[in-house]
């Protein structure tokens, strides 16, 4: 897979180190490769001028649907807020998410670095727009319908029951029972980056991806 995600050129500063050692004691169970990625495009898109809050959701899709593989943390405060459950696409996997694919059609999960847009009732129920801020690799996710949601088949229940979870269209669904409260929380211009190993050396987004003009197109 083709090198995709923001620029990592900030990843050695030492404030950002710092701040990754702070979060990985408050998620332990979060392994430093994809914070790592996510706090690189954050820093990325904060240099280009971008007006990113200080929330920022991490998702590793190397780890299987019945583990807890979401993370939102409060950057400010350095604090995780949430530690979830979260669903890959249909046909990116079974238990484990393998496939990830830009276009319509395909079911299957997306990488890299969203930014997050505004919500609305759909037929998911509450649900968060996305923009995706690489080329090529995920900026079809509005026309996708690619949004955050909650869905009954998010849960340890259904884990238990089936040895997975069950899968979406391509949508990082959540619990039911959390979606909202969630959704509230990182809505409207906070960084969501799906991480896996197969995204190779970061790649800045280019100036058509800018989030300013995906959220004002998204209104």
């Amino acid at each position: 897979m083709l090198g995709v995600g923001l620029s990592a050129a900030h990843g050695g500063n030492g404030a950002v180190e710092r701040l990754e050692a702070v979060l990985l004691k408050a998620a332990p169970t979060l392994r430093p490769q994809p914070l790592h990625a996510a706090l690189s495009a954050w820093e990325s898109l904060k240099t280009r001028g971008e007006s990113v809050r200080q929330l920022l959701t991490v998702i590793d899709y190397s780890l299987p649907s019945t583990s807890k593989r979401m993370w939102v943390f409060d950057l400010a405060s350095r604090k995780l807020l949430y530690h979830e459950l979260v669903s890959h696409g249909r046909n990116s996997g079974e238990d484990m998410a393998e496939s990830f694919s830009n276009e319509e059609g395909t079911l299957m999960t997306s990488l890299g670095a969203f930014v997050t847009g505004t919500t609305y009732v759909g037929r998911n129920g509450y649900s968060l727009k996305l923009h995706g801020m690489n080329p090529g690799i995920n900026d079809q996710a509005e026309a996708r319908t690619i949004v955050v949601h909650g869905a009954p088949y998010v849960s340890d229940d259904f884990a238990d029951r089936y040895g997975r979870l069950g899968r979406s269209h391509g949508c990082p669904a959540v619990r039911t029972e959390i979606a909202r409260e969630l959704i509230d929380r990182v809505k409207e211009q906070s960084l969501l980056y799906a991480w896996h190993p197969s995204l190779d050396s970061p790649e800045p987004p280019s100036a058509a991806t800018s989030m300013a003009a995906n959220i004002k197109s998204s209104r």
